[in-house]
């Protein structure tokens, strides 16, 4: 059974790392705003792109608009860095503009700066990606991959 993401705190190893991004990566695939805003602290700061976010309140408001616009939403997180609190990701997510799938689909080529508090849940987050539109045969993650498996290459990177 996997840790779950408060029990992994820092100081981080390049073990504890990977398994808080990929903790990090399952919740978000879950796309329950509720659920995943405990995973920060109360108080947390982000900047996702240009918008400003402050507090677990604010974090579901995004994620609830963020997921009225990203349909199909489906997120991969790879370990890029880390040092005793924080961990820095690159991440690759594809989404449809329409929610039944039909209207452009896009993939989200970004990083990601986390800082912890000593609980292990995140007190920052730093968020800068790119939109690409991709066509439908160009997705890695369709129905029913598992996102482990879809090899990225370095033309990707």
């Amino acid at each position: 059974m996997p840790l779950p993401l408060k029990a992994l705190v820092p100081p981080f190893t390049a073990a504890t790392a990977r398994l808080k991004v990929k903790a990090g990566q399952n919740l978000w695939n879950t796309r329950d705003p509720a659920k995943i805003a405990l995973a920060y602290t109360p108080d947390s700061i982000w900047r996702n792109h240009t918008t400003f976010v402050r507090g677990r309140e604010e974090i579901v408001r995004f994620l609830e608009e963020k997921w009225k616009k990203e349909h199909f939403y489906v997120l991969r997180k790879e370990l890029f860095a880390f040092t005793d609190n924080r961990i820095a990701v690159q991440f690759f997510d594809e989404w449809n503009e329409s929610p039944g799938g039909k209207g452009q689909w896009y993939r989200t080529y970004g990083l990601e700066d986390w800082t912890f508090d000593e609980a292990g849940l995140m007190r920052k987050r730093q968020m800068c990606g790119n939109d690409l539109a991709i066509s439908p045969e160009e997705r890695w993650f369709k129905d029913g991959v598992d996102t482990e498996s879809v090899v990225i290459s370095e033309k990707h990177l």
